[in-house]
């Protein structure tokens, strides 16, 4: 597989990149495809490499001491995750990394990339701008989970996953999203998950199978998350 520099500048990293600095990144990466439900990294690993998705849907899941999964963020094509080790020396990656579908990253060797931050100033502050957003993103989270009901949590991870990957079809926007991966995203149990979105079956406000959601009413999502009536 061979990536231009213009695809690789949709990453919010690197848009300010030249050419010329695309195609350093891109000679020191390499290619490395990972079937679905395999792993890029696992969580206490060595960060010695960063990545760029190239295709498919991949989901960073930490564990906490009684081995309870979190899903902190699901990643989509021309993002950047594990970028810590360029960043902080000797670092381990967080979370794991899992594929959600067979995937192709490109891994960018973190002692490069750290070079590449220090002697071009204007990438680090497009690094600095992602993780702040990452930052903020965590901190909404945390609200959710310390002042929202279970439902309403639900509805906004829906929501959000509807905004980055959602498909618009004629009956709706659907989201190809297992009920363990909500569950995990919204921090509540396999359980809840589906009594819910049974519930909201029942009102017409979605369909859900297996590996899918379908939002039929999203306005009426929006309300809900709101807390309105």
């Amino acid at each position: 597989m061979e990536i231009s520099p213009t695809q690789l500048r949709q990453v919010v990293a690197f848009r300010t990149a030249t050419d010329d600095e695309l195609r350093l990144i891109l000679d020191a990466g390499a290619i490395r495809p990972v079937e679905e439900g395999e792993y890029f990294f696992l969580q206490g690993e060595s960060a010695e490499h960063a990545y760029v998705l190239v295709h498919g849907q991949v989901k960073l899941l930490q564990s906490n001491p009684q081995g309870q999964l979190v899903n902190l963020r699901t990643v989509y094509p021309w993002q950047l995750f594990g970028a810590l080790g360029a960043v902080r020396p000797l670092a381990e990656y967080p979370a794991s990394a899992q594929a959600l579908a067979d995937s192709t990253g490109l891994a960018i060797p973190s002692g490069f990339l750290k070079v590449m931050l220090e002697t071009h100033p204007h990438l680090s502050m497009d690094l600095m701008q992602l993780m702040t957003s990452y930052i903020q993103e965590m901190q909404s989270r945390y609200v959710e989970l310390a002042t929202e009901r279970v439902e309403q949590r639900i509805c906004r991870a829906v929501l959000r996953l509807a905004a980055q990957s959602g498909q618009k079809g004629q009956d709706g926007i659907e989201l190809t999203l297992s009920r363990e991966d909500l569950a995990e995203i919204s921090g509540t149990t396999l359980y809840t998950v589906s009594r819910t979105l049974a519930a909201w079956h029942r009102r017409g406000l979605v369909e859900a199978g297996r590996e899918y959601v379908r939002i039929l009413q999203p306005h009426a999502l929006v309300r809900m998350a709101e807390g309105l009536p």
